[in-house]
């Protein structure tokens, strides 16, 4: 029974929007790596980013992470989070940070508190950048290094650590999906948070956190006997893991591997070096030889997680329409080792 003509369907635009999204996203290709790739990958990234006060570096490393935030979260969200916190975030900092720090040589005006130079409000500028920088790359992050695999990399040597954070990390999004849960509720029968004088908005939000914090009990207790009744805490017991080191890690860990020995030779010859006090001093600057090695191994790096999802969507967009053209095709035309049709091809008599 088909149910093109069933009345429960939703056949609006924003329905038919959705779903074309949906059979759009899929897995993405750096999240199905080994989840040790993963974790050396961002403990080197973010270690990189909040170490490096190079402009150049921050800058390839901010494309390299919105790229990739647009790719897993969308880019409607991740461009509205920039628009709204990053850049005024920045021009803040910006400006606050010359009126409590004055180094530098190019002064541009003097203030009760004491001049304001060029050298200041760059640097400023680079904190900012720095610090949000780092906030996409944990975005990134969050969405890639599941609970799953925390317990599988750190299970073993630290159980009980890894036991908390893995449950910390999935606690806090479902506790806030059931905030709104539970508003929402509330909001149906006229007791929204939002509504009424003082002490009606004070009373409607207790009762919704008392609720909320009834179903966290509840979640935990149901957890606790999940746990028991799987045999969490028995000697010798044992866990089960689908992840395995393949060849695509192995070559996912030379292409990056490589790249950061490239990257680390340059820093060794100063180029990623960068001097704000009492002058502006960068490294690799004008452009040598060695900076511009040094600047596109750390771009390899940055951009390996995008370029891997965008190699594997025009694969899987090669095969599928491969598979549209060979599914018009008649028998006699289309590949019969590939489609299992030696044996169902017809013979002549």
């Amino acid at each position: 029974m088909g149910t093109e003509g069933s009345p429960y369907t939703d056949h609006s635009p924003g329905a038919e929007r959705g779903a074309k999204k949906q059979k759009k996203r899929r897995a993405d290709a750096f999240s199905s790596c080994h989840p040790a790739v993963n974790f050396v990958y961002f403990l080197v990234v973010l270690l990189t980013t909040v170490l490096m006060t190079h402009p150049v570096l921050l800058g390839i490393s901010f494309a390299g992470a919105l790229c990739y935030a647009g790719r897993l979260r969308g880019w409607r969200p991740v461009l509205k989070f920039n628009i709204l916190y990053s850049i005024p975030a920045m021009i803040l900092v910006a400006l606050i940070n010359p009126l409590f720090n004055h180094y530098g040589v190019t002064f541009l005006f003097y203030l009760k508190t004491g001049p304001v130079t060029v050298e200041a409000i760059v640097y400023g500028v680079v904190l900012s950048s720095m610090l949000f920088i780092s906030i996409l790359w944990f975005s990134c992050c969050n969405v890639v290094m599941t609970t799953d695999k925390f317990v599988y990399l750190f299970g073993r040597v630290i159980p009980a650590l890894s036991l908390v954070l893995s449950m910390v990390f999935r606690f806090v999004p479902r506790f806030h999906a059931q905030a709104k849960i539970i508003r929402n509720g509330q909001k149906a029968v006229g007791r929204d948070a939002g509504s009424g004088n003082l002490i009606q908005r004070i009373r409607h939000s207790i009762t919704i956190l008392s609720v909320l914090i009834t179903w966290a009990l509840e979640n935990a207790i149901d957890t606790s006997d999940s746990m028991q009744s799987r045999g969490y805490g028995l000697h010798g017991r044992t866990a089960f893991s689908i992840f395995r080191f393949d060849v695509r890690d192995g070559m996912a860990c030379g292409v990056l591997g490589a790249s950061m020995a490239v990257f680390l030779l340059g820093a060794s010859q100063g180029v990623t070096t960068a001097v704000y006090n009492p002058y502006i001093s960068i490294g690799g600057w004008p452009l040598t030889p060695a900076g511009v090695l040094c600047f596109a191994a750390w771009a390899v790096i940055c951009f390996f997680p995008s370029v891997l999802g965008a190699v594997e969507d025009a694969r899987f967009a090669s095969l599928a329409r491969k598979a549209r053209l060979e599914r018009h095709l008649p028998w006699y035309l289309q590949d019969p080792v590939q489609h299992g049709k030696e044996s169902s091809a017809p013979t002549a008599g």
